[in-house]
């Protein structure tokens, strides 16, 4: 008989379920798919639903069930930081506390409860970096490798190395709370009026538009980083351990004001501040990394955790740091934690063997639902859809190719569903990257969101070398790298412009895909993980000479990626998205009858805190 692990992640942050069966991913998928809560941290009832029919079990037929983290470690951390700073803290003691007294410490019962059956043999908890480090080593490519998982908190670790050996890991070092460097970016996210826990990757993305004018200031009153990666922080500049928002009335005097307000007017200073915290942050995965490598001796290196999603930072561990080789969890933040705790039981537990894949085993990450032809040719016919129906994989290419070549903005959902935060190339928009005005058409007209927003380039694997600095040897297939754009296909630009300015200037042959600092968040396609998309890009790339796409996720501001073929009709027909590619069914807007007009405005005020 088959042995069945399911992992779960909930009630913090991007709830999601994994089934294991003999130590194989059967599925995984996070909730907010499901019930188009972004971000959606309730119990992950209809992942979990989803994982067991799609191995044809019952809650009752499961061996183990883990949960990510150890809810009483948790807890006393919680108790421990409230009675450090009290009277401090009241209003979200008074919040907090009876939550866990409620549910949270409860774990077993609430789990069972929601399940409706108990594990034939047990719950496990492995403690939260366990679970991000178990998720980062098991399905990477390499039999051994140092493993570093950092974000803001688990129980009370932030930082930890550990390594990767067969079929075990273990963690070595960690550094605690309430030193985080994911809370130190998640500080700077609040301060510039991004939402913590969402719009880090908004700062991210806003740094390349400013100067590093404020990194002394963090260094020098923020964070004391040692050589050795080993930080701490000065809690009197922050607020997360006493109250309800992220930093203090010092962190505001240093910095020369409040918090910005969201919505408000980006300028120049929230610029610069994601600037100089980025190159701040990159310093410490930097030196974490190096200090893992003298810790361990490995040659090769797995990330997990919420910050191994600063793909800028990624970059520069892969090009600076000590290792030959990295691989980043795909679900890196919390979700990914319900994997890493079920392949911990399996491997570290069970001490069951462990295969070696030459990519990985996460099967490209492509691990959510599909949905068959024939259901959605009567999904379509019902809707009163106009499209036409490809009937071969060559026929769909061309088309579609030859779509993209007019500027034609694509919706493209095939097969699984990806597991993590990042479209690749399941439920994507894509679109031509050498066209001048595709970013700010993405931005504007289909994704509904602020215009300073880069998009990614998804390159053919075999011809990222040529575009992108990146080692022929390397790949970038779960798009967590950043690279320089290569210097022959970049452009002059004026060097004085400043802020968003840079954004009207094309920097390169590619420049809906090369940010205003000549970066690119780049994704390889080969035809093992994407066979389809990578014959897509194959006969575009005979169609124009060009293997390079914009690849972005498949929604709209505030929303989910898209999950269903219903999910992806509702997308399509409320943004100025010209193509919905639901498989073999090609969809165009203009071929439609009597659409309602676009309502921008319902997006641009249902979400005007996302």
């Amino acid at each position: 008989m088959p042995t069945y692990i399911l992992g779960i992640s909930a009630f913090y942050h991007d709830s999601a379920a994994c089934l294991l069966r003999d130590g194989e991913i059967v599925a995984a998928a996070q909730e907010e798919r499901f019930t188009r809560k972004k971000h959606d941290a309730a119990f992950p009832a209809k992942a979990v639903e989803y994982a067991l029919r799609t191995a044809g079990i019952g809650a009752a037929d499961l061996d183990f069930v883990a949960f990510y983290d150890k809810p009483i470690l948790k807890f006393h951390r919680l108790i421990e930081t409230y009675l450090a700073f009290a009277p401090q803290g009241l209003a979200s003691f008074r919040k907090a506390v009876p939550m866990w007294l409620g549910d949270k410490l409860h774990m077993r019962r609430g789990l069972t409860k929601a399940l409706g059956a108990k594990p034939k043999n047990r719950f496990v908890f492995p403690e939260h970096h366990e679970s991000h480090a178990a998720s980062a080593f098991y399905p990477s490519p390499f039999e051994d490798a140092a493993i570093v998982t950092m974000d803001g908190v688990g129980e009370w670790a932030t930082t930890s190395i550990g390594v990767g050996e067969g079929n075990k890991c273990r963690l070595v070092e960690e550094i605690r709370f309430p030193h985080s460097v994911g809370l130190l970016y998640s500080a700077f996210t609040y301060y510039c009026g991004f939402r913590v826990n969402s719009g880090e990757y908004k700062l991210m993305g806003l740094a390349p538009y400013g100067e590093p004018r404020f990194e002394k200031l963090i260094r020098d009153n923020l964070i004391d980083l040692r050589e050795d990666g080993s930080y701490r922080l000065d809690l009197s500049f922050f607020n997360y351990c006493q109250g309800l928002t992220m930093t203090s009335a010092k962190f505001h005097a240093l910095f020369g004001g409040p918090p910005r307000k969201p919505e408000s007017p980006l300028e120049q200073v929230h610029m610069d501040l994601a600037a100089s915290v980025q190159k701040v942050t990159e310093d410490v995965m930097l030196r974490t990394a190096r200090r893992a490598h003298a810790v361990t001796g490995k040659k090769n290196l797995c990330l997990a955790g919420g910050v191994a999603l600063n793909c800028v930072g990624n970059g520069v561990i892969l090009r600076e740091g000590p290792f030959e080789k990295l691989w980043i969890q795909p679900a890196a933040g919390d979700a990914g934690g319900a994997l890493g705790a079920a392949q911990f039981i399996w491997h570290n537990l069970l001490d069951k063997p462990r295969k070696v894949m030459p990519n990985d085993s996460q099967r490209g990450s492509l691990l959510g639902p599909r949905y068959e032809s024939a259901a959605i040719r009567a999904f379509l016919d019902e809707q009163k859809i106009v499209y036409e129906e490809c009937q071969d994989e060559p026929q769909l290419a061309d088309r579609v190719a030859e779509l993209i070549e007019q500027e034609n903005v694509i919706g493209w959902f095939q097969g699984n569903m990806e597991f993590g935060p990042r479209a690749l190339g399941s439920r994507s928009i894509i679109g031509d990257a050498r066209s001048s005005k595709m970013q700010s058409v993405m931005n504007l007209k289909i994704k509904f969101r602020e215009s300073f927003r880069p998009f990614a380039p998804i390159v053919l694997r075999e011809r990222a070398s040529d575009f992108f600095e990146i080692a022929p040897e390397h790949d970038s297939p779960y798009m967590l790298i950043v690279a320089p754009v290569r210097d022959a296909i970049r452009k002059p630009v004026d060097a004085t412009a400043k802020g968003l300015d840079k954004l009207k200037q094309l920097r390169s042959t590619i420049p809906a895909v090369t940010h205003v600092d000549y970066s690119a968040r780049l994704q390889t396609v080969d035809g093992e993980r994407n066979p389809r998309l990578a014959s897509l890009m194959r006969r575009f790339e005979e169609r124009t000479g060009s293997p390079v796409l914009i690849n972005t996720s498949f929604n709209v501001r505030g929303e989910p990626i898209v999950c269903t073929p219903q999910d992806a009709l509702r997308c399509f027909l409320g943004t100025e998205m010209d193509v919905l590619v639901l498989e073999n069914f090609v969809i165009r807007r203009a071929a439609q009858h009597d659409l309602p007009p676009v309502d921008r405005d319902k997006y641009l005020s249902d979400f005007a805190l996302d």
